[in-house]
């Protein structure tokens, strides 16, 4: 069957064409992510784009930011509380929520929230850029489009999720607490003084490296999909929504595979 035949409305595209697409999808997403970095070392700046888009990232996030740490570190100590209950160590329960918070949990739960929040803003507000022909009229007069809109999003994203995620850590402990005392009788002073004490300077580099990366993915993956929007309104809708599935199943993805790499370089076994 030729490219472009059609079957039942619906266009056909070969298998050849389909992964033509796929493999130049990569190479421009790959060639974005490159520039969104270079052009922080070239001029201008555009710092004010930066201030805002943090100011939009990072103060915008921080309602979601706080419910989710507190909620997960809650559950997170009841769920613990339901196992250790059973052989008498629920003193252990400040250790496992300070260690899931800080590792894993705190980091993963604010990049897919923060994901769902900013990736598809993004997406939409340069979709809806693109598709209204405002990139081609800043190119006319002489603006680069990735410096203007992508590299000031990207830095803000990378630079927000990174305090972000130490608050959503801190919060989580406090969520931790709250329902350790408050339904379990645990010492506040006993149960801070243990989620300190357990934490290791690798814990908490492994949970602070992670936010950089997934701030990246975010940023880049929502400008990404705002930038080759097509078709309208309807285009710009799809972008939205490819970008958020894109960036949370990326930062799963790229979880898993951080998490081994720095387990085995920091020496865990």
């Amino acid at each position: 069957m030729a490219d472009g035949d059609f079957l039942g409305g619906v266009e056909l595209i070969s298998p050849v064409e389909f992964a033509k697409g796929k493999i130049q999808a990569v190479q421009d997403y790959a060639l974005l992510s490159v520039q969104s970095v270079t052009n922080l070392f070239k001029k201008p700046l555009y710092i004010a784009d930066f201030i805002q888009q943090a100011d939009s990232i990072g103060v915008g996030s921080l309602t979601i930011t706080v419910l989710t740490g507190l909620s997960v570190g809650g559950a997170l100590a009841l769920n613990s509380a339901s196992t250790l209950g059973r052989f008498g160590a629920l003193s252990l329960i400040a250790q496992l929520v300070s260690i899931g918070m800080v590792r894993e949990i705190g980091p993963v739960f604010t990049g897919l929230m923060v994901a769902g929040r900013n990736a598809s803003g993004m997406a939409s507000e340069i979709g809806s850029m693109r598709v209204t022909e405002q990139i081609d009229a800043m190119r006319a007069l002489g603006t680069d489009p990735m410096k203007k809109l992508v590299t000031p999003r990207v830095a803000a994203t990378v630079f927000m999720l990174f305090f972000l995620t130490i608050l959503a850590d801190l919060l989580g402990l406090v969520g931790g607490s709250i329902v350790a005392r408050v339904m379990y009788g645990l010492d506040w002073h006993q149960y801070w003084t243990t989620s300190w004490q357990i934490l290791a300077y690798s814990d908490v580099l492994m949970g602070l490296i992670k936010p950089l990366l997934f701030g990246f993915i975010i940023a880049t993956i929502g400008c990404y999909y705002g930038l080759t929007a097509q078709g309208g309104t309807q285009g710009v809708g799809r972008a939205t929504t490819q970008a958020v599935v894109a960036s949370g199943i990326l930062i799963l993805v790229v979880d898993f595979f951080l998490t081994r790499l720095l387990m085995t370089m920091l020496g865990y076994r």
